[in-house]
């Protein structure tokens, strides 16, 4: 549509703000890719391609391989708060697990902030919006964060009452107390290269 000055107007439709209630009661939420609820409004998350989904199933195989206190879930929904975000991936300690009356695990996610989440950013993915949930999860209890951009090879590191550290190369990335693992940035990219 063109104005009275000739301008270009864009036609632009208003976001809908939703509760959390209303949020958990849409039937697509747990779609793939997941939605989350930030700031009343829906976001579906973006998908992240083969470099992404490697690197997710790496870290995963990495923690769970420790045999420590802690399991590594991917995608793993978590609500508190005013937001419900599916992080790449969510380091809980073994007894944070929320199991059901039988002892199996329960489907339906976490109701608090994971001691470590993991953000795998995509291209597609506004950095600042991923930024923005990792400092949430800190806020409310969080330990620790790291936002992996494979795109420049890095690693962003928050943890709570710290500046946000950039890691490169051969730098040693920080982990939960408890894991008793030294890796570096470049042996989290190593996973991602073509093996023979």
């Amino acid at each position: 549509m063109i104005n009275n000055i000739g301008l270009v107007e864009s036609k632009v439709t208003p976001l809908v703000k939703m509760t959390l209630e209303e949020f958990f009661s849409l039937p697509y939420i747990d779609e793939s890719p997941a939605w989350e609820y930030v700031n009343g409004e829906t976001i579906q998350k973006s998908m992240g391609g083969g470099k992404h989904s490697l690197l997710q199933k790496r870290l995963v195989a990495f923690i769970d391989g420790l045999g420590s206190d802690f399991e590594a879930f991917p995608e793993l929904r978590c609500s508190f708060g005013d937001r419900s975000v599916v992080p790449d991936v969510v380091i809980l300690s073994n007894h944070q697990i929320p199991l059901d009356e039988n002892g199996d695990i329960i489907s339906s996610g976490i109701d608090f902030a994971p001691p470590w989440i993991i953000e795998i950013l995509s291209p597609a993915q506004s950095q600042t919006k991923v930024t923005g949930n990792i400092l949430y999860c800190l806020r409310n209890g969080s330990l620790l964060g790291w936002l992996i951009d494979p795109s420049e090879r890095s690693i962003l590191v928050f943890q709570p009452h710290s500046l946000p550290l950039l890691l490169l190369g051969n730098d040693v990335l920080p982990v939960l107390d408890g894991l008793g693992v030294n890796i570096t940035v470049e042996d989290v990219f190593a996973w991602v290269k073509r093996k023979g």
